[in-house]
């Protein structure tokens, strides 16, 4: 099983849908899925559940969400749950749910995160607790992927879930601060591979725990369109597209200039996703993905070329990250 974390530290680009749509594209192609909310606002368990089931899962210090199944680490009364809460939303489609307490956590994750350089049993325990989390998730719910959302910080929540992923994808809007995203992006995540294999090299020989990999290998960006039109005129967003390219290969990769490394522009660009807010709210109210829409939807005649769009776009994004995956 690998484990895609979906990244960037600027919000409104619709890293929650992205998330949300591709989930429900691997359960429509039979694959199995895990989806863990590791994002504080909990967004993504908004879009799969509804505020019912929200309600009564938030009841109480007994949570079931990911927030209870690690609260005996950080309360020092034991270690994350074995058997972790899963929401079945479909029968391909299983969650671990988010929880806005989970904002709370983000103090003791970057203490710990220091101490595991002098050794520190707990702090390692600690730091990997998303990570071992989703692990038992998947032995409880076998999947062929886990898929993470994280918030659009670069803080020790975001560290701590993105240490637990294989692979990092970016989604980025056509404008100046996704491109700064990107320069913030890159340098961090680098910086997070290095400081996490420093620590691996201080793991306790008699700690029994199974450290994650840690890889967060780049697998490319996606560009989401469907935000451009709501604040600036089509026509402006056009160079920054153009720039985004060269921004990926330095900031996130390491590398130069595309032409200077006889790259194609758009090698490390997964998918466009297009305008399709005519179909957000038929989604939301239907509680479905867009490219799931019917005409007992509310989708009229002019849409259904749309709803076909959508399909393609997110199987195509869905082919590049199997493919990563298996590879």
């Amino acid at each position: 099983m690998k484990a895609v974390a979906f990244f960037n530290n600027k919000r409104g680009v619709g890293t929650t849908s992205l998330v949300y749509h591709l989930a429900w594209m691997f359960a429509d192609k039979g694959q199995r899925v895990l989806v863990a909310d590791l994002d504080p606002q909990a967004s993504l368990s908004g879009m799969l559940l509804s505020e019912e089931t929200l309600e009564s899962i938030w009841q109480g210090d007994d949570r079931k969400t990911i927030e209870g199944d690690i609260k005996p680490l950080f309360d020092r009364t034991g270690d994350i749950s074995s058997e972790p809460y899963i929401k079945k939303i479909d029968e391909k489609i299983g969650l671990l749910p988010g929880d806005l307490r989970l904002s709370t956590r983000e103090d003791e994750l970057a203490a710990q995160w220091s101490k595991c350089l002098d050794g520190d049993p707990r702090a390692f325990r600690v730091t990997t607790a998303f990570a071992r989390l989703i692990d038992h998730a998947c032995r409880h719910f076998p999947t062929d992927i886990a898929l993470i959302d994280v918030g659009p910080n670069l803080g020790a929540i975001n560290r701590a879930a993105l240490i637990a992923s294989d692979y990092v994808v970016i989604p980025l809007a056509p404008d100046l601060f996704s491109l700064q995203g990107l320069r913030n992006v890159g340098p961090t995540l680098q910086n997070w591979r290095k400081e996490w294999s420093r620590r691996k090299a201080s793991k306790p020989n008699d700690l029994e725990v199974e450290l994650p990999a840690g890889d967060m290998q780049s697998l490319g960006y996606v560009l989401m369109k469907q935000t451009v039109y709501l604040y600036r005129p089509a026509q402006t967003y056009g160079r920054w597209i153009e720039k985004m390219p060269a921004e990926y290969q330095q900031s996130v990769l390491e590398q130069g200039e595309p032409e200077a490394t006889g790259s194609d522009s758009n090698d490390h660009l997964l998918v466009q996703v297009k305008d399709y807010r005519t179909l957000v709210l038929l989604a939301q109210e239907a509680r479905k993905p867009m490219f799931k829409l019917k005409p007992a939807d509310g989708v009229m005649s002019g849409q259904h070329r749309l709803v076909h769009d959508c399909y393609k776009d997110f199987e195509l994004l869905y082919k590049k990250v199997t493919q990563a995956a298996k590879g």
